[in-house]
């Protein structure tokens, strides 16, 4: 096997961690401009057509997150990052050209497809690189240098105030990284699976085996909070702002950037604090705790100025800034051969997520039983977190797992 760069600095963490800034400069870029592209394509109805939008992304993140988890078992670690960002910069590219809403879903779609395949390789090959008492660090590293990118995607709009050309430049960022991915090597792991017979990428083997079809909805279930917070809190914080102390000056974009600005720096101390604690769920243990704290002051009194919102949604990103280890535990949960699969596909399950907490918190609560605003979020938070918990008691502690082993059909 391959020896290992023991640095965590090296060109695998460094790549990945551009190339998720990268993707997270594309994946919140919608969200940053929604207001302003949504009329720019006709919308009529800006709250139903920008959540059209958002789920035909998060949806293309979902189908997008098997697909590459597949190919990244099967074909490499390697293969996934050449191939989802040519798709997604394509796409994004050609985002910038377009008129209606509907064209709108399907470019965010494909782009969904391309940006599902980033993280969960990224973070698969760094983690198989480098050793495990670094892995975590590593990781944190490359989720916290990868969020900032949506700190980038608001600046870039901020001075520009060109929606479309955000979208042509994340565009060309992302083909410019292809020229530095060049020098990164495959897993060492990898290779020596790929030469073996054993079954590759099989993603029905979450499901043919007890055991591990519960560590798998497990994995995916800790991650829950994090969605919930950006895409329904964070992303909707005008609005919030609006029913809440009556603010028509909000930004929900600016919001946006304070929490991933938080985000960012809670991925790098998590990595940190879970060094500390010799164990990942103590550390993830501590940020679900900082969430609750947020949260309560999110809906609080205390939330009555858009300096207040604009405070409290930092304090929110900071304490889901538990993204990397969350992504990191699915790894380690899984053998080399479905390591890829899972890493992929957890994020973007979790991400695939957000749709049903959007018919939970909009569809059901607002719009059928008539709730408000704010008793919706209350409510839709309370279930988010209740899950999140149940499933964080029965997870299992992965901090000192040797990830070179092979799942048996």
């Amino acid at each position: 096997m391959q020896q290992k760069n023991t640095s965590i600095f090296n060109i695998a963490v460094v790549v990945a961690a551009l190339g998720y800034f990268v993707d997270i400069y594309d994946l919140l870029l919608f969200t940053i401009v929604k207001k302003t592209s949504m009329e720019g394509v006709g919308a009529t109805d800006l709250l139903a057509d920008s959540t059209k939008v958002i789920n035909w992304q998060m949806l293309g993140l979902l189908i997008g997150g098997i697909c590459w988890g597949i190919l990244g078992d099967k074909k490499g670690r390697l293969s996934v990052l050449f191939g989802s960002i040519i798709l997604y910069s394509v796409a994004n590219f050609i985002t910038g050209y377009i008129q209606t809403v509907n064209q709108y879903a399907a470019c965010r779609f494909v782009a969904g497809l391309g940006l599902a395949g980033e993280l969960g390789a990224g973070i698969t090959l760094v983690s198989e690189l480098l050793p495990k008492n670094k892995r975590g660090i590593g990781t944190s590293l490359v989720a916290g240098i990868g969020l900032s990118g949506a700190v980038a995607a608001y600046f870039t709009y901020y001075f520009t105030k060109d929606w479309r050309l955000c979208y042509k430049i994340g565009g060309i960022l992302g083909i410019a990284l292809l020229f530095l991915r060049i020098k990164v090597s495959e897993s060492g792991m990898f290779k020596e699976v790929s030469a073996s017979n054993v079954s590759k990428g099989n993603f029905f083997m979450f499901f043919t085996n007890g055991a591990r079809f519960k560590k798998y909805t497990l994995a995916i279930l800790i991650g829950l909070p994090t969605w919930y917070v950006i895409g329904i809190l964070v992303n909707q914080s005008d609005r919030f702002a609006k029913n809440m102390y009556g603010s028509t000056t909000l930004d929900s974009g600016r919001a946006i950037m304070f929490a991933y600005a938080a985000i960012a720096i809670g991925d790098v101390l998590i990595g940190l604090v879970s060094q500390y604690f010799k164990s990942r769920k103590k550390a993830l243990l501590l940020f679900y705790l900082l969430c609750i704290v947020a949260l309560c002051l999110f809906f609080s009194k205390q939330n009555d100025s858009d300096t207040a919102m604009y405070t409290i949604c930092a304090f929110l990103g900071f304490s889901t800034g538990f993204w990397a280890i969350f992504v990191t535990m699915g790894a380690e949960q899984f053998g080399t051969n479905l390591r890829a699969t899972a890493a992929t596909t957890i994020p973007n399950m979790v991400r695939g997520a957000l749709p049903l907490i959007n018919m939970l918190f909009l569809d059901l609560f607002i719009k059928k039983l008539g709730w408000t605003m704010i008793s919706s979020g209350i409510i839709t938070g309370i279930i988010v977190m209740g899950i999140t918990f149940m499933a964080f008691i029965f997870t299992q502690e992965t901090f000192h797992k040797d990830l070179n082993y092979v799942e048996e059909a």
